[in-house]
């Protein structure tokens, strides 16, 4: 029983390590600390090399480096850290997912309310919670609790609705709040045609797996924003498409 567990040990401590890497990548997943993550990787490889070879030397060598980079890690990427300490902090672990029929209604819903906006020359910015909460800027929001609606959407983000200016949240298919404040990106890749709604979608598709849809009050064209990716100028069958495509898209595919 002592040699079957003295052979098994090293394969589940290495699949374990693996599996820790494997997380941690997802952690950081789109930011600049995921190349120095990718060079940690090889350096515990090599760590795990040189302890089964006996090379004390370079064992020794590893072991002082790893205790400084720790340091450095924590000092030069604490902002992606913070970010992602954020986004598991938003995981909401019993999340019930949408039925096919109430996810073609919603899809529907939306994209017949965005179709009015663009119509009719009115910006609009809503954000589709799917697994991470949105709960913070809900908070900052008017709450509302109402089924979807086509004309309910277009009268929020009417002009002159004190609620026009923020975002619309949609939850488990309801509109949960409106006016609600989302921050703005500072990414300076942005093109200078974007405007403030398109920031702010980049901005709360960097932290969370919402989908942002925003109509454009200059260009009357309907966009999509889903973890920092745009998908520009959607026509009505595309959006409504791509919203259920984006919807059934598990966080960690």
């Amino acid at each position: 029983m002592d040699n079957l567990i003295s052979h098994w040990k090293p394969i589940l401590e290495i699949l374990i390590l693996w599996f820790i890497i494997y997380r941690l990548m997802l952690f950081f997943a789109g930011t600049r600390a995921l190349q120095v993550l990718r060079g940690i990787t090889i350096l515990l490889l090599a760590f795990f090399i040189f302890q089964k070879l006996d090379l004390q030397v370079l064992d020794w060598l590893l072991k002082k480096l790893f205790g400084i980079s720790v340091i450095a890690i924590l000092i030069i990427f604490q902002e992606e850290i913070r970010q992602g300490l954020a986004q598991l902090g938003k995981r909401q672990l019993f999340k019930h997912s949408l039925k096919e029929e109430d996810l073609d209604i919603m899809a529907k819903q939306i994209v017949s309310a965005c179709e009015n906006l663009a119509k009719n020359k009115l910006g609009a910015l809503i954000a589709i919670e799917k697994n991470d909460s949105l709960a913070t800027y809900i908070k900052n929001g008017e709450i509302i609790d109402a089924r979807i609606s086509p004309d309910l959407i277009q009268a929020i983000f009417t002009p002159n609705n004190p609620l026009h200016d923020g975002g619309l949240i949609i939850q488990q298919g309801r509109i949960t709040a409106a006016g609600c404040i989302f921050p703005l990106t500072t990414n300076q890749e942005l093109n200078r045609i974007f405007g403030t709604r398109h920031r702010a979608a980049l901005s709360l598709s960097e932290e969370s797996d919402a989908l942002l849809i925003i109509v454009s009050e200059e260009r009357h064209d309907v966009s999509l924003v889903y973890r920092k990716k745009f998908y520009k100028d959607l026509g009505s069958l595309d959006l409504e498409s791509k919203i259920k495509e984006l919807i059934k898209i598990e966080h960690d595919e």
